[in-house]
């Protein structure tokens, strides 16, 4: 072999095993492709509303598996459980509801489960009865619709808690942890929320909404609010009551009106034409979110983004001053 050819060799030799060695290198740094979100004993559980298993999830963190029935644009006043459904609740550890009739269809389930020995907690009704809305119209039912008022829902997350704590003492410090972390957002939304109520005009302080979902909002808020239907939407509006709105939008000269994320705009759209013939102007203000959150992976698909986009939208379409992306400027559509 000459010279040169050796020479030729050696430096193949080398550079082949300069790769192997990076190679090496690169395989005993490489990050895992999908990180564990979970511990392996994590607890099963199955939440009803979106708004429901934000606050489990946020409790629970990587010690529960956290499953929500029902998503973005579901109706829970009408939503019937499906076999498979049943099934996930038949085998959760824990089951998280709204309560006061706000799954009303869902009842024999709920029954069902918790005379098999399931856990089943109906977060709402763990609210003293002193801080429920009764008007004469709910025929003697509760409002169910207790997540609109920020205040009332953190007494909702602090008694998610102690039935983690229950249920799970190994872990009763992490729960605590996680739900201060979580109340300390939600006052932060509630004074946000308030404030940012406070720049629209008082003459113009009035929500009309597709139906009475938003009670406890305007108690909170010190703002009027008109639900076109009752406070499910199983109800029906008549012309009576639409009649009754368009004389109220231009007695007010109420600006905007709204649409809801889980309620058809048709009566809605007949207040707008019937102001219009009495000569008033009356807008859209934009989509809400009632019974449920927006989607999944989304800042509107958490509780915090959901009532941000509310009062957001709320606040500019009836003249207030509220900054154009929401509390953090996070959300993922202006509000305009």
């Amino acid at each position: 072999m000459s010279a040169r050819l050796a020479t030729v060799l050696a430096t193949i030799l080398c550079a082949l095993c300069s790769l192997c060695a990076l190679m090496s290198i690169a395989a005993c740094t490489k990050r895992p492709s999908s990180p564990i979100t979970t511990s392996s004993n994590a607890i099963r559980i199955v939440c009803t509303t979106g708004m429901v298993a934000d606050i489990v999830q946020n409790i629970a963190g990587e010690h529960a598996t956290v499953h929500a029935l029902m998503g973005a644009g579901v109706d829970p006043h009408l939503y019937k459980p499906t076999r498979a459904d049943i099934q996930q609740i038949m085998d959760a550890d824990i089951v998280f509801t709204n309560g006061l009739l706000l799954e009303g269809k869902m009842a024999e389930t709920f029954q069902n489960a918790s005379n098999a020995g399931k856990a089943v907690v109906a977060l709402g009704e763990t609210l003293p009865h002193a801080e429920l809305r009764s008007p004469a119209e709910f025929e003697g039912h509760p409002d169910p619709h207790v997540w609109m008022s920020p205040r009332l829902w953190s007494a909702v997350v602090e008694a998610a808690r102690n039935s983690l704590k229950q249920h799970d003492p190994a872990h009763a410090d992490e729960y605590d942890a996680n739900t201060a972390v979580y109340l300390a957002s939600i006052d932060e939304l509630h004074t946000y929320a308030a404030q940012a109520v406070l720049t629209i005009p008082e003459s113009q302080r009035v929500l009309v909404t597709a139906h009475d979902a938003f009670g406890y909002f305007g108690r909170e808020y010190n703002i009027d609010v008109v639900g076109i239907q009752g406070i499910s939407t199983e109800s029906e509006a008549g012309v009576r009551d639409i009649e009754r709105l368009v004389s109220l939008l231009v007695e007010k000269k109420v600006p905007a009106v709204f649409v809801e994320s889980t309620v058809s705009d048709r009566n809605i759209r007949a207040l707008i034409d019937g102001a219009k013939a009495q000569g008033q102007t009356v807008s859209i203000g934009g989509t809400l979110f009632s019974d449920a959150m927006g989607t999944s992976g989304t800042y509107e698909g958490t509780y915090i983004g959901m009532i941000d986009h509310n009062v957001t939208t709320i606040v500019h379409a009836l003249g207030g001053n509220v900054p154009e992306h929401g509390l953090h400027g996070t959300l993922s559509e202006n509000a305009r």
